[in-house]
């Protein structure tokens, strides 16, 4: 066996398990590891400028591409720093390999500065958290971390690395990966039990979750779709495209709003959960948007998601591809001739619907095209209709963008990423790693100013590694959906016109200025009709671009 030392031995099972990227912010306790990254070239280091963006990024990354990345931190505060971040990774599965520099154990007992039990601190958001404590456990360690952060439900794992195992050096097996095909096909039985429910059903609805898009079963999921003439909504807080919007039976996401979710359930005598959870809201409220006695299929690889909230009448462990597949053969058996035509009814029917919903919008978006400030539908029509055909959306603009969806072409799973957690600030560094993902299509991030400010740092890693993002931003100087919601209590804010804590005014952000600090060029838009000619500039650069947008910010309509 040869002899390496700890640094070297944790960078050459990185490049066993194929990880080509380590996203991070280095201190102290990183140097030996710095050190053994500046002797190779095989794994490339991006700087962030906080642990938030360099987590972020990984998130982004990993989700665009499908293969694990790494990310390293310094020490107890760094580790602190990222964890809204790692929160988000966590609830869209980001297979990341987070590390940790750990003081020299030798000194652990004085309680150094800096110094924690990091394991448990990520503990909540991980899959999987540890301490490395001897050399010789290094490759075990680094081998299962990641075989638990790819295998089925994926997500993010943590492991501390204290400095003397870094620097220690002895005779030590590498080891070798571990992958879990995630394949599962559900049995035969359940699938045609699920064939016989959804074959007798008269009005079944789809839900169409992550695991969807991730698993590349958009054409099963539209053959099965057809073959029922269902209208597949997408999952309350969708983390991809996981039905091209352009399908006659697509009817893009499910509001989290419980009283217009129950409404489009209400006629419902079947609910086939796809690989989605079932139902992330964001209010509590006194109605359910599950309507009671409706019969739910729910098939996912995560058993924890099945019959989570409410009881499935079938639960099906399973991937959606695979099992939609063996679904597709059991219906076309059961399916008459008059079942299919009533099939064909529906789905024409859904077909008009949609139209009639996306024509309405667009003459109320038609009816506000020149006014000043820009309204947000308005713009989500203009930023849609302006993307080249390949190119990839990357949305946090919480309340500018809620029509966006609507009218937005996205056909494949890279074509539209959202935050699946709700921590804001993902947005600037998730479309910088889904950039390092897909180089080769256009990535535009359209993000609120209140977001932007959460991780604006992220352009300096921009501008650093040349990644040509655009970013949009949705200026309202404020936090708009706080100043709703409050507006919305019907208290003393809404009587007097104060909200405390919610307006980015005095001083205003100078995002203009702010961006070109950091080596991005940057320009502001006022009129939409400048819009397109904009983004058409900054989509021809080789390197990054923000767009500042400013959007009206009223909220009592």
């Amino acid at each position: 066996m040869p002899r390496i030392s700890g640094r070297q031995a944790f960078l050459e099972i990185l490049k066993q398990e194929g990880i080509q990227y380590i996203f991070g912010n280095p201190g102290t306790t990183e140097l030996p590891l710095m050190d053994a990254l500046a002797g190779q070239e095989e794994i490339r280091y991006y700087l962030a400028l906080h642990e938030g963006v360099a987590v972020s990024m990984a998130d982004g990354y990993t989700v665009a591409s499908g293969k694990p990345a790494a990310v390293n931190v310094h020490v107890s505060p760094g580790l602190g720093n990222c964890m809204g971040m790692l929160y988000n990774a966590s609830k869209s599965g980001a297979p990341i390999l987070l590390t940790a520099g750990q003081h020299d154990q030798s000194f652990l007992l004085t309680e150094p500065i800096l110094s924690s039990n990091l394991a448990e601190v990520a503990r909540p958001y991980v899959k999987w958290s540890y301490e490395i404590r001897r050399l010789e456990d290094l490759p075990r360690a680094i081998h299962r971390a990641v075989k638990v952060a790819t295998a089925p439900p994926t997500g993010p794992v943590f492991l501390a690395l204290p400095m003397d195992v870094l620097k220690a050096e002895g005779e030590m097996d590498l080891g070798a990966p571990t992958r879990i095909d995630p394949r599962l096909r559900a049995s035969r039985e359940a699938v045609e039990r699920a064939a016989e429910i959804l074959g007798g059903s008269k009005n079944p609805v789809i839900i169409a979750g992550d695991a969807v898009a991730r698993g590349d079963a958009h054409r099963e999921l539209a053959v099965v779709a057809e073959l029922l003439g269902a209208p597949v909504y997408q999952q309350t807080v969708s983390g991809t495209c996981n039905f091209p919007s352009s399908h006659p039976l697509s009817l893009g996401p499910l509001t989290r709003l419980q009283k217009i979710a129950r409404k489009a359930l209400e006629d419902a005598d079947v609910l086939f959960s796809i690989g989605a959870d079932l139902m992330t809201m964001s209010l509590p409220s006194d109605l359910d948007p599950v309507p009671p006695g409706l019969s739910i299929i729910h098939l996912h690889l995560d058993p924890w998601e099945i019959g989570k909230n409410y009881p499935a009448s079938l639960g099906i462990l399973g991937d959606p591809k695979e099992t939609l597949r063996e679904l597709e053969k059991a219906l076309k058996d059961r399916v008459s001739h008059e079942k299919q035509k009533e099939a064909r009814v529906r789905m024409e029917r859904i077909r008009q619907m949609k139209e009639k919903r996306i024509s309405e919008l667009r003459e109320k978006a038609r009816q506000e095209r020149n006014l000043i400030p820009i309204r947000p539908l308005a713009l989500m029509e203009t930023v849609a209709d302006s993307l080249p055909p390949n190119a990839v959306m990357v949305d946090e603009a919480i309340s500018s963008g809620r029509a966006l969806t609507t009218f937005l072409r996205s056909e494949d799973r890279h074509s539209f990423y959202g935050m699946r957690g709700g921590g804001i600030g993902w947005g600037i560094p998730a479309a910088l790693g889904i950039k390092v993902a897909l180089p080769d299509r256009p990535v535009v991030g359209l993000i609120g100013d209140g977001s932007a400010m959460y991780s604006f740092q992220g352009l300096w890693t921009a501008a650093r590694y040349g990644l040509a993002v655009v970013f949009v931003i949705c200026n309202n100087r404020g936090y708009r959906i706080l100043k709703e919601r409050t507006h919305a209590l019907g208290g003393f804010s809404a009587k007097s016109g104060s909200y405390v804590g919610m307006d980015l005014e005095q001083p205003y952000i100078d995002f203009i200025s702010l961006s070109r600090s950091l080596g991005v060029p940057a320009e502001r838009c006022e009129k939409l009709g400048e819009f397109k000619h904009l983004l058409s500039h900054a989509l021809a650069l080789d390197g990054p671009f923000l767009i500042d947008v400013q959007v009206d910010g009223s909220f009592k309509e």
